[in-house]
């Protein structure tokens, strides 16, 4: 199995994939409920074709990673990657936002060249 696996913090440099405190907390209390096991599961991040922009962000829970997935462990979270999206994610950092107008995980993407205004969907 060739599954790369990169040790890292909330505040890891701009090669990877960095979380914000507040989104781990949120990802550890959805897996929790969700019943998934920090030790075998995981967050999985990804971009599909689609959205106003072109592509969408795609994320979900997962059970295990994939064979060639980018793994990063941020505390007892791990979040997967696949090498097709990672090249679109790299330097992303995932942060949870609760205001009056909207709650929910917020993608701040340096590859996103263009986004819409929901904030799902982005041109790279």
């Amino acid at each position: 199995m060739t599954t790369a696996t990169e040790q890292t913090t909330p505040q890891a440099t701009a090669k990877g994939i960095q979380v914000t405190e507040k989104a781990l907390a949120k990802v550890r209390s959805a897996m929790a409920k969700e019943g998934i096991s920090p030790e075998q599961g995981g967050l999985r991040l990804g971009v599909q074709g689609g959205g106003c922009s072109g592509l969408s962000y795609n994320i979900r829970f997962d059970t295990q990673p994939r064979e060639r997935d980018r793994i990063f462990q941020f505390s007892d979270v791990r979040v997967f990657v696949d090498p097709k999206s990672f090249i679109y994610l790299h330097g992303m950092i995932l942060d949870y936002q609760e205001t009056l107008m909207q709650q929910g995980f917020v993608f701040v993407n340096p590859q996103a060249t263009k986004s819409c205004g929901c904030g799902t969907s982005f041109s790279a």
